[in-house]
């Protein structure tokens, strides 16, 4: 639109500057050759416009001749690079379809023409893939590292082969490499958290965790969450060997998540081997009151050697005396039973074994009438347990745990491992449920540090 106005606008300025010409007469005589050429001023103007413009015309023609053979070549070249682009796009459709022979094909045509274009190598690389030749990718992927501007590609396809061959410790180097080259990269940080706790290096894990919500690649709450189970991971692994370590280790995930239940339960075992009772109980109630779960009333009816009375009131300061909860009414209810308290027992018990009771709750009602001396009914609620409901777990992605842990077993990710009932059970799966407390002390492990700066990683990003 401007353009068009200011041709307009030239237009009425040079009709101006002819109709002024045109009102002001006037002669221009040209002496030449003893010959005298006499003309208006208005004609003489005309005259010397078209030659001007003829001048223009034959120097605009003798450009053009003078330049057509680089246009030519040009119009040669764009051409080439035109169906070079077109058998690119056709070579990315065709190894997305899974057809190896056209995606080579056209990788040819295009490098033919693409000599240095990015995109031409990585569709050689996934032609090569496709049938199955290992090293031709290895090496188109090995000369993209090598280029600054592709060597974040060039990295992540040889981690990838690296990964998928299940050589690890070449994975980790190539994830390395990335992450000095651009520390916010979110699969160069996924890569390492699965390295490190693949290696059951937990404050490693908690690190790269913390980097990547640094980096925007992960939700802050989500990544609060992670971090303090991969610090409770490390706390538990040091419990055996450094409890003071563990305790500082299992306090810091208690506070970043105060419902994690591990950190309370480790942090309740140390405190009472320090003789800390009131410490312990602390810590175990914080819990409760966020996530009510029968380990924790467990360990806190066993943080000290006394009667089973005592236990029991412990159990019920921590529980309530009318516990909400089903964990909370089985925890008072087993307490009940180990204080000879079976009445009050049965009584707590009624609501959850009125109707499709879990097998936990039909082994404690069998104990419950076992000690009342009814042998016979003891026996009708363990043949109940068998078809019964499975009690609460540790489960993760869906598989049963033997014991807490933040790793999926088939993934490897870092999950939220969940208490829960499982969809299935073992018939006589009663039998392993322990009425007793676990022992309070972990199995020796070798001494972890509690320093969440290490290993050194790059620099916050200002840093997958």
């Amino acid at each position: 639109m401007l353009k068009l106005l200011w041709r307009l606008l030239l237009l009425v300025i040079a009709a101006l500057g002819l109709v002024w010409l045109k009102d002001r007469p006037g002669n221009i005589v040209i002496h030449w050759l003893d010959q005298d050429i006499e003309l208006s001023v208005f004609v003489g103007v005309m005259l010397l416009a078209a030659f001007v413009a003829c001048l223009l015309l034959v120097i605009w023609i003798l450009r053009r001749i003078w330049q057509a053979p680089h246009i030519i070549r040009g119009n040669r070249k764009a051409r080439r690079e035109k169906n070079a682009y077109q058998a690119l796009s056709r070579g990315i459709i065709a190894a997305g379809a899974g057809d190896s022979v056209a995606a080579a094909r056209h990788a040819a045509i295009a490098g033919a023409t693409l000599k240095h274009e990015p995109l031409v190598k990585l569709l050689g690389a996934q032609a090569a893939q496709l049938r199955g030749d290992k090293d031709e990718v290895a090496r188109v992927f090995h000369g993209l590292s090598q280029n600054e501007e592709t060597a974040l590609l060039g990295l992540r396809g040889l981690y990838a082969q690296a990964r998928n061959r299940g050589d690890r410790s070449v994975a980790r180097k190539q994830a390395e490499a990335a992450l000095a080259r651009h520390g916010r990269l979110a699969w160069a940080q996924h890569a390492m958290l699965i390295s490190f706790t693949h290696d059951k290096d937990w404050l490693g894990a908690a690190a790269m965790i913390e980097q990547m919500a640094k980096a925007g690649n992960l939700p802050k709450a989500e990544a609060t969450h992670k971090q303090a189970a991969l610090i409770c991971a490390a706390a538990l692994a040091a419990e055996g060997q450094d409890p003071a370590a563990a305790l500082k280790l299992a306090t810091q995930a208690h506070t970043m998540d105060p419902a994690l239940v591990p950190a309370a339960l480790v942090m309740a075992r140390v405190y009472s081997a320090q003789a800390q009772p009131k410490r312990a109980f602390k810590a175990l109630r914080e819990c409760w009151a966020k996530f009510p779960q029968r380990e924790l009333a467990t360990a806190c009816a066993n943080v000290s050697a006394e009667s089973a009375e005592d236990k029991f009131e412990r159990v019920r300061d921590l529980v309530g005396k009318e516990p909400a909860s089903a964990e909370g009414r089985f925890a008072l209810a087993r307490a009940l039973i180990g204080a000879t308290r079976l009445d009050a027992a049965r009584e707590i018990l009624a609501v959850d074994a009125a109707e499709n009771p879990m097998s936990g709750v039909c082994v404690l009602m069998a104990e419950i009438e076992e000690a009342s001396g009814d042998a016979a009914k003891g026996k009708a609620w363990l043949g109940r347990a068998l078809a019964a409901p499975h009690d609460p777990v540790w489960m993760s992605d869906g598989v049963a745990l033997a014991e807490w842990s933040p790793i999926s077993p088939i993934s490897g990710e870092v999950v939220d491992c969940q208490w829960a009932s499982p969809k299935h059970h073992a018939a006589g799966h009663y039998l392993s449920f322990m009425l007793s407390a676990p022992p309070l002390a972990q199995p020796a492990q070798a001494p972890l540090s509690t320093d969440l700066t290490k290993p050194h990683l790059p620099d916050d990003p200002g840093v997958e």
